[in-house]
């Protein structure tokens, strides 16, 4: 059998400009895996093995805004209250709740000596009370540290506020952590919104740990008292809906010492997402503030999309030419890329998924993979069109 005809090697400008760009952009693409996305798991596993918990732990003081939450505060509220930590404070603020919240607060506080609460005044303006609320609770505080939550979430572990603590010991002034999602397996696109936040934390954890913090989440997020009046609290972000979290983060952290706080014993959890339109409108808020957002972020992650389809593109075109003019080593070189990234991003992927508990990925990786950028465009368009001044 004669394989010479089967051995076609064109090396014409096509094939140059085709197999150029498969390297360059599998290059970039294999950069954002082993030099970004690749931190978090690192970073912790290093820390799992030099922990030491601080003798000088600072006293902390917790601050959840709540809107007829009860139900959640009542599941939820014990689990911080009775944290493993010696100084520490709950204050709830409560945003007019019509529910049992303001009886709730009260029974609790016939157990609770540690728990405070206070009220958002009515005619507060729509638009800005979680702000007015936060900057309640902020004010109310009696410690130097602050530590924020979510009504509707959990701590993962009764070392919750520990965790971060150590971290302000370590001389940090703001501590970004991670919030899990559980979610029922009867929900649909459940893997995808799993996927889809642990990426979302990948992001700006790994940034973080880089010393480029652009973000950071309300579900589990700390920072100094001071630093707050210091920027003049959200005055910065007054006019924008949402940001009391992502936005006022990417404002302050500039010349701030920022760590992270990802071991599994730091992070939240919540079961909020118990449909699609409830992750829509949880992950639209991030996204319509995301463009307000100033620094390199959006520039960086937007490389990271941008050279993944090209890479993408790259190779289907290298296989497609290769097919009509029976150039082989052009599909094999396009094939042998797209695996080795595709190992590449499987391995540190799941990696992260083993520490953020999102569980394994396997061949759906590539479909999460590609349809993500996607659902982020098309929640942002909703995101921008809910948020919409009305004339």
């Amino acid at each position: 059998m004669d394989l010479s005809q089967y051995l076609v090697f064109d090396f014409s400008l096509p094939f140059w400009i085709i197999s150029g760009a498969i390297l360059l952009f599998f290059i970039i693409q294999l950069a954002y895996y082993l030099v970004i996305y690749r931190k978090p798991y690192i970073y912790e596993h290093k820390r799992d093995k030099t922990q030491q918990v601080s003798e000088n732990l600072p006293s902390v003081s917790v601050v959840i805004a709540s809107k007829n939450e009860s139900e959640n505060l009542a599941k939820y509220l014990p689990a911080i209250l009775e944290q493993d930590y010696p100084d520490f404070e709950v204050i709830v603020v409560n945003m007019g709740s019509t529910d049992e919240t303001d009886v709730l607060l009260k029974s609790f506080n016939q157990k609770y000596s540690n728990l405070y609460h206070t009220y958002v005044p009515a005619g507060a303006e729509d638009i800005n009370e979680k702000k007015l609320a936060l900057t309640l609770g902020v004010k109310a505080a009696k410690n130097d540290i602050v530590l924020f939550t979510e009504a509707y979430c959990v701590p993962a572990s009764h070392k919750w506020i520990q965790m971060f603590a150590n971290e302000f010991s370590k001389g940090k002034d703001i501590v970004l952590g991670f919030c899990k999602l559980q979610i029922e397996k009867k929900v649909a696109m459940r893997k995808f919104i799993l996927y889809d936040n642990m990426i979302h934390g990948l992001k700006y954890l790994s940034l973080a740990i880089l010393k480029k913090p652009f973000m950071g989440i309300g579900r589990n997020l700390a920072y100094k008292k001071e630093i707050f009046f210091d920027e003049k609290g959200f005055s910065s972000v007054l006019n924008i809906e949402g940001g009391e979290d992502d936005l006022l983060i990417n404002r302050i952290v500039r010349k701030r010492k920022v760590g992270v706080a990802i071991s599994p014993e730091s992070m939240t959890q919540s079961d909020v997402v118990d449909n699609f339109f409830t992750w829509r409108a949880l992950k639209s808020k991030y996204l319509y503030t995301k463009q307000f957002y100033r620094g390199t972020s959006s520039f960086i992650f937007g490389l990271e999309t941008f050279s993944k389809y090209m890479f993408y593109l790259s190779v289907v075109a290298g296989i497609v030419y290769g097919v009509i003019f029976s150039n082989y080593l052009l599909i094999a070189l396009g094939v042998f890329f797209l695996i080795i990234r595709f190992i590449t991003q499987l391995y540190v992927i799941n990696k992260n998924s083993n520490l953020f508990e999102t569980g394994k990925y396997h061949i759906n990786l590539f479909f999460h993979d590609v349809f993500q950028p996607f659902n982020n465009f098309k929640f942002r368009k909703y995101a921008n069109k809910r948020n919409k001044p009305k004339r």
